[in-house]
């Protein structure tokens, strides 16, 4: 079995249907099953920058910059199978001669972030690109290979960027409103047909339709259809996921800069067709995300724009928790996303680097929930086998580490604060509230006169090798917080 993003063209099945008829005010009410409870899982860390995820051959395979790519059975244990754009490679043995045009296009010796795909005839599509990477001089094309680990031989470039003169629409290439050919993403809608969402800072994200047979565009396209950005807003890295149980494409983006100091989050938006146009959890036209002309890298012009799911965080840990290490992340970002059609579970993947560890970074996958208003939230702790279940308000009721990633785009990392969920529904400590548990696992949280909405889930805690009950939560205003158990939930 192989696939990229499940798009559901059918009908769901009936028993689908019914869940979703009875609860269709609950979170997630496709991914309620009870499991047992979490045990410890088993972690082996892999290095892949911009990982992209694909599912072929019962196996989760992960393919990022500099030619790098993993595998896993369970999305918890990695193993690393390739990493560098050298000769010998096992994805394009020869890669400085098969790539060369892109290469030299670029004025680089590394790839950026690839995308595969498999399509009809059985191939795997390998969307790599190359760009110079202090200007958007960059080329983009496809290479294609019968197994999924290679080896990939060149198809072609189909874009460029960067020129002067006239750019691959017919038109003068204005770096401030033309895309940078870079970050691709391509998946097929619902309906079947094939896409490609793609681009970085520069003039924007754009989109454009591919032809399902040969993977390269559809005539008299251009640049294709500009779904935001504009005038070198640092926003990049888009890939799309449709939801058959909210009826959304999710348009997730990176905003910031992805070094440990540039304040790389993760953000999402939607819509009810593939090319837009994409809103936010306040209703805002996405196409207005964009950069003053005249400002490079105008972040407070953008920032308030998209569903803020994850940025710079700390939990920390308290003395009488052992191991006193703490858990966060520092420029979470240039993500994937995957949705499993057999246990209706959705999964966030991303690279991050981490608080007090320079640049190094590796691939995290989280699960993720969709909530009473049909947006992402995301668990607080990294996947490890868990199921979200039927909790009470003894087991929610407890002191809880918090955070709030709120609308900023920034270094500075969020370190938790202490509260309390009291059995009465109230929140006390750093911040004040109330909360109330809604059906099975169901959350809603009101702290200073916002609502926000998302679950309840028992996970693993790493840093405390321990079950803890744990929240996470998305406002109308697209700020999201998560909160940890102190103490293990019994």
């Amino acid at each position: 079995m192989t696939m990229k993003k499940i798009i559901i063209t059918t009908l769901l099945s009936v028993s689908l249907l019914a869940v979703t008829a009875c609860n269709n005010d609950t979170a997630n009410s496709g991914n309620t099953n009870s499991g047992p409870e979490p045990v410890q899982p088993v972690f082996k860390n892999v290095s892949v920058h911009d990982p992209s995820i694909i599912l072929a051959d019962n196996k989760y395979y992960v393919f990022g910059s500099h030619l790098a790519s993993a595998k896993s059975d369970d999305l918890m244990s990695w193993t690393q199978l390739s990493s560098g754009v050298v000769d010998g490679n096992v994805l394009i043995p020869n890669v400085k001669e098969e790539l060369k045009e892109a290469l030299t296009w670029g004025k680089t010796d590394t790839l950026w972030a690839p995308d595969v795909i498999q399509l009809a005839d059985g191939k795997y599509y390998m969307y790599y690109n190359a760009c110079k990477g202090d200007s958007p001089l960059s080329a983009l094309g496809i290479a294609v290979s019968d197994h999924i680990e290679g080896p990939y031989k060149n198809k072609g470039i189909f874009l460029k960027s960067g020129m002067v003169g006239v750019g691959d629409d017919g038109e003068t290439y204005d770096a401030t409103q033309k895309p940078n050919v870079v970050d691709p993403d391509v998946f097929f809608d619902k309906e079947g047909r094939l896409w490609m969402v793609y681009g970085s800072y520069s003039g924007g994200i754009f989109i454009m339709e591919l032809d399902t047979s040969t993977g390269f565009p559809l005539p008299d396209q251009g640049y294709g259809k500009k779904l935001l950005g504009a005038n070198h807003a640092r926003i990049e890295a888009p890939y799309m996921l449709y939801s058959p149980e909210t009826d959304y494409y999710y348009l997730f983006l990176s905003y910031g800069g992805l070094a440990a100091d540039g304040g790389y989050n993760i953000r999402v938006a939607r819509s009810k067709t593939p090319d837009g146009p994409f809103e936010d959890s306040e209703d805002q036209d996405m196409i207005d995300s964009q950069g003053t002309a005249g400002v490079l890298f105008d972040d407070p012009a953008y920032a308030p724009y998209g569903v803020k799911l994850m940025g710079n965080f700390e939990f920390l840990n308290n003395d009488d928790e052992l191991p006193v290490s703490g858990e966060g992340y520092v420029s979470p970002g240039h993500n994937s996303a995957f949705y499993d059609e057999e246990t209706g579970k959705y999964y966030l993947l991303f690279h991050t680097r981490f608080p007090n560890r320079g640049e190094k970074h590796e691939v995290r996958v989280h699960q993720m929930f969709m909530n009473a208003d049909g947006w992402p939230v995301v668990a607080p702790h990294r996947y490890g086998g868990e199921t979200i279940d039927k909790y009470t308000k003894e087991q929610i009721a407890g002191e809880y580490k918090y955070v709030n990633h709120n609308k900023e785009i920034t270094a500075d990392i969020v370190q938790s604060e202490l509260i309390q969920l009291t059995k009465s529904g109230k929140i006390k400590g750093a911040v004040k509230g109330k909360w109330k548990l809604i059906d099975d696992h169901t959350a809603e949280l009101t702290i200073g006169g916002s609502t926000y909405k998302g679950v309840f889930l028992k996970e693993w805690n790493e840093a405390t090798a321990s079950n803890v009950m744990t929240f996470t939560a998305v406002s109308n205003e697209g700020i999201s917080i998560w909160g940890s158990h102190v103490s293990p939930s019994e």
